[in-house]
């Protein structure tokens, strides 16, 4: 197995990412919780090398506003319940949030809220996976890898561009 990672600049700060045989398997922020240490990041990859530049291209252009849904190659490994979950996150419409609890309806298991939110906790890739979309029943923010600073920025940032509410100066 082939493991190497890249850091790149983004609005929401360095992202280190992580790709395992190819394909995209980790995205991590700075001060990010469940953050491994560096040493499992593998070795050092060539930002130009496939998936980091097609990671880095769709990024510029989801920050720049151009971009609503990701389309890369992506490793992610987990529970059978864990990769559901964040199969659905990808449906959430950009701009718009579910609940822990519906997304646990839309997967098919209504009484697991809480599961669903530690699934959404463990999602290797943020902002990728749009786990930032996911909020309290009441509609508050709840917890996020990233912190909640950048989920909130996040949310903002995404219902601006799809013209949902006016914020200005998010990133």
């Amino acid at each position: 197995m082939s493991v190497v990672h890249t850091v790149l600049e983004s609005p929401c700060g360095p992202l280190t990412l992580v790709a395992t045989d190819g394909a995209l398997s980790h995205l991590y922020m700075t001060d990010q919780r469940h953050r491994p240490p560096e040493e499992d990041f593998g070795a050092p990859g060539d930002p130009g090398d496939a998936p980091f530049a097609e990671t880095a291209r769709q990024l510029a252009a989801y920050f720049a506003g151009e971009l609503t849904r990701f389309d890369l190659p992506l490793a992610l490994h987990g529970t059978p319940f864990q990769r559901r979950v964040w199969a659905a996150l990808q449906e959430i419409p950009y701009g718009t949030t579910v609940s822990y609890g519906e997304l646990a309806g839309r997967i098919g298991s209504p009484g697991a809220s809480r599961a669903v939110g530690l699934a959404n906790g463990r999602n290797p890739v943020g902002i990728i996976v749009p786990c930032h979309r996911v909020v309290g029943a009441d509609g508050s923010l709840t917890g996020y890898g990233g912190g909640l600073d950048r989920k909130r920025r996040l949310l903002a940032f995404e219902r601006e561009v799809a013209g949902t509410e006016e914020q200005e100066g998010l990133f």
